[in-house]
């Protein structure tokens, strides 16, 4: 069983593959947020750049941000967890929604403003494999806004079997995809969409161009890495040099956040 040299859920192919064919990115956001494909009219990509530059340094995000039919929406794979994503997401989205504010511009004007996120591991306690989070009353349920929503599509709790009728799931599967026989299940469905999303991947993960970018945000992560690392060994000695001095591991913290 081949495993896939790069998948789905790489955050460079992912920008890269969807920034490149805009008809299939409007597949997956009608798929993920169950909007009629034939009903959206605006669908812009509001940062389809990946100036190497940027996508070297460390720290960062390969999302797409769009606008549909006058919402804004973030679409981000995340792999790893780190522990913070909800939070981070609800940062995302507090930041996206704020930053649409312009001068003169009324809160009522805002624009709903949705983030996507589709993660390789289990966040929730839960067995569904899609969540979705908006502001409500906590006892009454009553919504205070429909501006705010927040979706997490779960990749281990995918279901093993996809019916070829259930494109949600057959987008999601293609992300779940680790091995040229997964990716060769779903082309044998004969689902036309997907068929062109993974003739699309074969494309794209073969370029030139996507390789340096790869290359680029190869190093950047372990960059990323190697500074969490040393920043990390750093203060260990810290609190190893606190605690040498009589310090009890308790004072040794208050003492480190001082300083």
């Amino acid at each position: 069983m081949a495993k896939l040299e790069y998948t789905f859920k790489n955050d460079t192919l992912f920008k890269m593959l969807f920034v490149k064919y805009p008809e299939l990115l409007k597949h997956l956001v009608s798929n993920l947020l169950d909007i009629r494909l034939e009903s959206i009219g605006e669908f812009v990509i509001s940062n389809p750049e990946m100036p190497p530059e940027v996508l070297g340094e460390k720290f960062c995000r390969l999302d797409i941000n769009m606008v549909v039919d006058g919402q804004r929406v973030d679409l981000e794979i995340q792999v790893n967890d780190e522990g913070d994503y909800p939070e981070r997401s609800l940062y995302y989205w507090a930041r996206d929604y704020s930053s649409a504010l312009k001068e003169r511009m009324k809160y009522f004007d805002l624009p709903k403003t949705i983030i996507v996120s589709i993660i390789d591991f289990n966040l929730f306690d839960c067995e569904e494999y899609h969540s979705e989070f908006r502001s409500l009353e906590v006892k009454r349920h009553t919504l205070l806004t429909d501006k705010m929503s927040l979706h997490y599509f779960e990749l281990p709790k995918l279901p093993e079997v996809v019916d070829a009728s259930d494109k949600l799931k057959l987008w999601l599967s293609l992300f779940k995809a680790e091995t040229e026989e997964e990716l060769s299940n779903i082309e044998a469905l004969e689902v036309p969409i997907m068929g062109q999303a993974i003739k699309a991947y074969r494309h794209v993960s073969a370029t030139d161009e996507f390789k340096e970018l790869e290359r680029l945000r190869f190093l950047a992560k372990s960059n990323e890495a190697s500074a969490l690392h040393h920043a990390m060994l750093q203060g260990m000695q810290k609190v190893f040099a606190l605690l040498e001095k009589g310090y009890s591991m308790t004072e040794a913290k208050k003492e480190l956040q001082l300083t």
